[in-house]
């Protein structure tokens, strides 16, 4: 059984078809003996979701659910209805110390982004090249982020960071370093891999730049060499999820027929266009 076949195996549906996993049930998985010890998790949970604006309550249902105590009796005992996002805070608010809160970070930070994709009215009615502008945009100004964590990490110099962003791709492009990705897309001399991606591809990149990001602070990386292989695991893991939801493995992707810069460029021309704002 892979690590994200139980979150995928236990989740639930209400009578309208909406999603929702059960708290009790989250607990045993994620290795809480009893739940009374799971309980300051929820409520840090809960009180994430509060301060990013959202109602507690729309993801952390309360409800009663019969329990089997002993000896065949069973009394009702309170559960909560969580939505995918309070499983997300959940996890992330676990103990870090259990293999399978790993696991599950990763399962619901993924299922998570790629509902937020898909309920945007917007981003849905983009067509293939607006959505490409728009992830590499994002990928572009997160990377700036990536660049300060790792610095603070101790990747100091040039070509320290270049090596750092390749063990990056080598975990999520199963062993390619940039140069062999380059070749495989068969681009120019001068050409940045990341223009010739598509906006599947250049999603993976953006959620392993965030994620390494997140966890060199998180985890207050002092080490280049932790760093280093901070970033190819995070890679790694995000290869790992894309393959256990059935996605294309990055490599294989196609190479869209235009670049960022040609797209950026017919961007600008319409823009000129006379009756365009």
């Amino acid at each position: 059984m892979t690590d994200h076949q139980p979150f995928d195996a236990m989740k639930l549906q209400d009578e309208d078809d909406q999603e929702y996993w059960s708290a009790r049930a989250l607990a045993k998985v994620l290795g809480y003996s009893e739940f009374r010890h799971f309980n300051p998790v929820l409520e840090k949970a809960m009180e994430s979701c509060s301060n990013s604006g959202q109602r507690a309550d729309d993801h952390f249902e309360g409800v009663l659910v019969m329990v089997k105590i002993g000896s065949g009796a069973s009394r009702k005992l309170k559960d909560f209805k969580l939505s995918r996002y309070a499983c997300y805070l959940v996890v992330q608010n676990g103990d870090p110390g259990k293999p399978v809160i790993a696991a599950g970070q990763t399962y619901f930070a993924m299922q998570t982004r790629r509902q937020e994709l898909a309920d945007d009215e917007h981003f849905r009615q983009l067509r293939e090249d607006e959505k490409r502008l728009f992830l590499r945009s994002e990928l572009k100004e997160h990377n700036k982020y990536l660049v300060k964590a790792a610095h603070k990490a101790g990747v100091a110099t040039t070509l320290d960071f270049a090596i750092f962003q390749n063990h990056g791709y080598k975990g999520l492009y199963g062993g390619l370093d940039q140069r062999a990705i380059h070749e495989r897309k068969g681009l120019g001399k001068n050409q940045k891999i990341l223009d010739h991606m598509g906006s599947t591809e250049l999603a993976a990149n953006l959620f392993r730049t965030t994620q390494t990001e997140d966890k060199l602070r998180r985890d207050n990386v002092m080490s280049r060499d932790i760093a280093n292989q901070t970033h190819y695991a995070v890679g790694q893991k995000v290869r790992q999820t894309s393959n256990e939801l059935g996605g294309t493995m990055p490599e294989n992707l196609p190479v869209p027929e235009n670049s960022i810069q040609q797209l950026q460029s017919q961007v600008k021309k319409l823009a000129k266009k006379p009756g365009k704002a």
